[in-house]
């Protein structure tokens, strides 16, 4: 096991034994903020983190950053390379790297809300590549693991409880 692996095993298994023990810390809520006003850049922010979304020129934005749908899949394919890497490390697994290759079709019409077809994406394939000397069971039985635990690749998986409401606010002029 290298450094960084024993590291990360290291702080994986101190969460498990904190929130084992404080189960009730186990549930977390989470609130990311977005913002548009003048044109379609959506400012967002999460904590401290923050990030930019625009749309290209073709669909009216400035391109100045990338599209939401990007960040969408992003967070998919972050979220499946680390949560491999991260369970690899934990469980005892050599892997040297992931790479998690995503790719989505969709009706880019149905998006505009025309053709009556559907705005979700249609299809998605994911393929991990890991670069290991384990044997075959191990990254198997690896990936599979990984696929019942990741919550984003489970997200985009899963149907899920979504409530969903709107508010008025006026802006002072």
């Amino acid at each position: 096991m290298t450094r960084t692996d024993a590291h990360i095993r290291t702080h994986q298994n101190q969460v498990i034994q904190y929130l084992t023990d404080n189960p009730d810390k186990a549930l977390a809520t989470t609130k990311i903020t977005g913002r548009v006003s003048d044109g379609l850049k959506c400012h967002v922010t999460q904590g401290r983190h923050q990030v930019d979304m625009d749309l290209g020129l073709a669909m009216g934005g400035d391109n100045t950053a990338p599209t939401p749908g990007f960040f969408a899949k992003a967070g998919v394919v972050g979220c499946l390379s680390i949560g491999t890497k991260m369970s690899a490390a934990r469980l005892g697994i050599a892997v040297r790297s992931v790479r998690v290759e995503l790719e989505t079709d969709t009706d880019s019409l149905a998006l505009l809300g025309h053709g009556g077809g559907y705005a979700g994406p249609l299809e998605t394939r994911v393929n991990i590549v890991i670069d290991s000397d384990e044997d075959d069971v191990k990254i198997d039985s690896l990936i599979d693991f990984v696929f019942t635990i990741d919550t984003w690749f489970l997200a985009l998986r899963d149907a899920q409880s979504v409530s969903t409401r709107w508010t008025r606010h006026k802006e002072a002029a």
